[in-house]
């Protein structure tokens, strides 16, 4: 595939006229379920929401904002919303749309979830851009969330204070909206993410190992361990048949999720012209990995200012762009785009609400303030092959497929042993 092209760039538009603990990084940015919202951490307590088009060839037209002016504009009526949240941003989410069932009729909007620097998590109306309530309970940052993509509303909240917590939202907010607390933790949650099938949920804190939990009964299902550092980010693909894990080891582990076996591992091998002074073997720490919509690829930034792009039977990139100190990246639901938050520090700032990197992260001054690169992604086509992978595994699990009566060649196949 091409490199990835960096096609256009938001920046806060909002003077930096703010104490420093009001923070300027991007710790997240999220899509829409159907691509129609884009949800930005601008830092300086702030969210915006920006109504996303759809066709490829609207995007340099529309996201030309280098100059930071935050004007408002409109498409098909919706309008560009900042969200006041008061405290530092760490997580976003946005529900599935339409909700499913009449559980959901409490809320009948799409909504976003923010997670805040205070243990609030305040839920947001996306089309009128109006606060519907805020969930307390946890008591440290609440740094990442996840909604069921079912649409049944259930939230599941990471949080500094070693906990996840599953919220109800078709329960309207109200204090009985806590399910249940999920504790085996010893270090700060950094992320969690619940498979598209709603089986599992995975969660990633300080530690080597990542663990993996029913969303039936919220009960442990096993640890995954493989890492030599802490883990900090996991995704499913989008058939469930597997899980990613990135870690500060510089390495990304590809596991089967129902039997915890490991399929490959990814190793971030430093690239000289990536770099900016220094050897430092742990300039490839990771923050963030990210499956593509049809599963194909996968996408990673890491400490070294590289956006890699990964073919999934593969054990190099097959792309890659430099970029800003990247945070986080997410995949437009549709494909083509990726979009990146970044770090930002004001000349001579104090680091601020910036997690410790534990491994010696190369971030120099800069008087960029936080802000989102957008990415052309390769288009896959997919193999009929891969499709009809990916629709049986959508509902066999690994131990189903084993069971078939189909040559081993096939199971292999099935089971992402081979490609």
């Amino acid at each position: 595939p091409e490199e990835p092209v960096l096609l256009a760039e938001l920046k806060p538009g909002r003077p930096q006229q703010h104490d420093w603990k009001s923070s300027c990084e991007t710790w997240s940015v999220a899509f829409s379920p159907d691509g129609a919202w884009f949800a930005w951490s601008q830092g300086h307590c702030v969210v915006k929401l920006i109504p996303w088009p759809l066709e490829e060839a609207e995007l340099c037209k529309t996201l030309e904002r280098k100059s930071g002016k935050a004007e408002a504009r409109s498409r098909a009526g919706a309008k560009e919303k900042t969200l006041e949240c008061g405290q530092i941003v760490w997580g976003l989410a946005f529900s599935s749309w339409p909700p499913a069932g009449p559980r959901a009729a409490g809320l009948p909007c799409l909504v976003l979830a923010t997670g805040l620097n205070d243990g609030q998590i305040k839920v947001w109306e996306v089309q009128t851009g109006h606060l519907l309530f805020s969930l307390l309970g946890h008591q440290d940052v609440v740094r990442d969330l996840s909604f069921a993509p079912n649409g049944s509303l259930i939230l599941v909240s990471a949080s500094r204070d070693k906990t996840l917590r599953v919220w109800d939202l078709s329960r309207d907010g109200r204090s009985l909206s806590q399910v249940q607390v999920l504790t085996g933790h010893v270090q700060w949650v950094y992320c969690c993410s619940i498979s598209p099938d709603c089986r599992m949920l995975c969660s990633a804190a300080g530690e080597k190992s990542a663990l993996l939990w029913s969303m039936r009964s919220f009960a442990l299902i096993r640890r995954l361990e493989g890492h030599q550092s802490s883990v900090v980010s996991c995704d499913f693909s989008p058939d469930s048949a597997l899980l990613v894990t990135a870690s500060y080891d510089a390495c990304v582990i590809m596991w089967d999720p129902y039997t915890g076996e490991q399929l490959r591992t990814l190793r971030h091998v430093p690239l000289a012209s990536g770099l900016e002074g220094g050897s430092d073997i742990h300039t490839s720490s990771l923050r963030s990995v990210c499956f593509s919509p049809e599963g194909l690829y996968l996408a990673t930034v890491a400490d070294d200012r590289l956006l890699r792009i990964w073919a999934l039977e593969l054990r190099s990139p097959v792309a890659f762009a430099p970029m800003t100190n990247g945070l986080c990246c997410m995949y437009f639901p549709h494909g083509g785009f990726i979009a990146t938050g970044c770090v930002g520090r004001r000349r001579g700032a104090r680091r601020g609400a910036r997690e410790p990197p534990r491994h010696g992260l190369a971030s120099p001054c800069s008087t960029r303030d936080g802000h989102v690169q957008f990415w052309s992604a390769p288009r896959a086509l997919a193999s009929l092959k891969h499709l009809c992978r990916r629709a049986l595994r959508t509902f066999l699990t690994t131990y189903q497929v084993l069971a078939l009566p189909i040559p081993r060649k096939l199971k292999e196949f099935l089971t992402y042993r081979s490609f």
